[in-house]
């Protein structure tokens, strides 16, 4: 393994892929800290620091965001309004038929589909903006003076313009990774953003002189990080035989390969799906806490109370584990689809031993998909759900919703997937200039 960085750092072009990706990665830290026109920061900090159920979403909020959001900085929405598009395409794609021929006319569709993907990031970008300084505001009164169109609209038009160009400040970060770093932009910049916050969640246990919930939440970490390295790599088999074509006095084909289904297709795609919606209801909610109706005061305080991640509020908790076994069987299917497998292997001559090409094949390999998906989906949702069922062990409960785990659940599936995507990259490029790669 060290003489495989130590390789890695002898070849030139690969050693300044590797200097290039941290350089990007120092530029979006330091950017991090740039606060929105207007902020009290005071003011946030105090309030994250209450302990109240507004500032226990809030600080859910922030861990997702890499920890700029606590800092209310210009790259507060992150690379997430980039990625949110580049959902909505992927769901659209099969609809719409437009974007479907796009998606199969190769190299040039795909970049007409990235084109798409940041005119919609802009737009996303801005509501999200407007829609995080809303929450916040109405959590923590006073944090920005006069905002609204209809009080201060040059205000709040510069701090919404700011918010969508740090966005798209991050995603462009990213794709300078993508073209001339190592691993995959956008997830190395949400990588990044997470694992800084790491020394920050270490302190806070060693200045508590909490060294034993340290070692336990220590030790949960890597034995999730295991099961999410093994379910990542997971994956089903099929066995394809290609037929024989003789042309002239040459015979082609024949040969035996294997389609891999992976255990986890959808990667964090759900548990990002699930946030979103169910961080709506205590939104709302939180809304209508002090309206003067108390019928409707009285059910928006339930709501925030049992539809916030606080680790008593197992609605929550239950309905969360519930929605990412959906979206992962839903996201999965869709994409899948897509693919056309059966498809490809027709055209290619390939079939599947025993199993006629064409539709049956099609049927076979999407019911292996969905029960090999249940696995997965299972595995994600508990994921999701960990740092609840880590609070109901007696003598491990913080009373916080991110306290169980050094980083969040979504985090780590990030942090995880992204490490072992660079790290075969790495090893593609070490193996192509012969040397022993990090993965014997």
């Amino acid at each position: 393994m060290l003489q495989a960085v130590k390789n890695a750092f002898l070849l030139p072009d690969l050693r300044r892929k590797i200097v290039f990706t941290l350089l990007i990665l120092i530029v979006y830290r330091a950017a991090s800290h740039i606060p929105v026109p207007g902020v009290d920061r005071e003011v946030l900090n105090q309030f994250l620091n209450s302990g109240s159920t507004g500032a226990d979403i809030l600080q859910f909020l922030d861990l997702l965001s890499g920890g700029v959001l606590g800092q209310f900085s210009v790259l507060a929405t992150g690379v997430y309004p980039y990625i949110t598009a580049s959902i909505i395409l992927q769901l659209l794609t099969p609809m719409i038929p437009a974007l479907e021929e796009l998606s199969k006319e190769g190299e040039q569709g795909q970049k007409k589909i990235n084109q798409y993907t940041h005119w919609l990031t802009v737009p996303l970008a801005a509501l999200q903006a407007y829609g995080q300084v809303v929450i916040i505001q109405q959590s923590i009164p006073g944090i920005i003076s006069n905002f609204g169109f209809t009080v201060n609209p040059l205000g709040t038009t510069a701090i919404i313009i700011s918010m969508t160009a740090g966005s798209l400040f991050a995603v462009w970060l990213g794709e300078l990774i993508s073209e001339d770093g190592i691993g995959n932009g956008v997830s190395i910049i949400i990588f990044g953003g997470i694992v800084a916050q790491l020394p920050g969640r270490i302190w806070q246990f060693v200045q508590l002189q909490q060294y034993f919930l340290l070692i336990a939440f220590s030790i949960i970490t890597v034995i999730t990080i295991l099961g999410i390295v093994i379910v990542s790599e997971g994956q089903r088999r099929i066995p394809v035989q290609y037929g024989k074509r003789v042309r002239g006095n040459k015979v082609y084909g024949g040969q035996s390969s294997h389609v891999p289904l992976r255990v986890n297709s959808a990667g964090m795609i759900p548990l990002i799906f699930a946030q979103s919606i169910l961080i709506f209801p205590s939104s709302i909610g939180s809304f209508f806490a002090n309206s003067a109706s108390p019928f409707i005061a009285s059910m928006a305080n339930f709501t925030v109370q049992w539809f916030s991640p606080r680790p008593g509020a197992w609605p929550y908790w239950v309905t969360y584990f519930l929605m990412v076994a959906a979206f992962t069987f839903f996201y999965t299917d869709i994409i899948f689809k897509q693919q056309n497998l059966a498809e490809s292997l027709q055209k290619q001559g390939g079939f599947i031993p025993g199993l006629r090409p064409g539709k049956t094949t099609e049927t076979y390999l999407n019911d292996v998909m969905r029960r090999i998906t249940f696995v997965g989906a299972i595995f994600l949702g508990v994921v999701a759900i960990l740092p609840w069922i880590v609070g109901l062990i007696p003598g491990l409960s913080t009373g916080s919703s991110t306290g169980s785990l050094l980083i969040t659940s979504t985090g780590l599936l990030i942090v995880v997937g992204v490490a072992l995507d660079t790290m075969k990259q790495l090893e593609a490029q070490l193996l192509m200039r012969n040397y022993e790669g990090f993965i014997k």
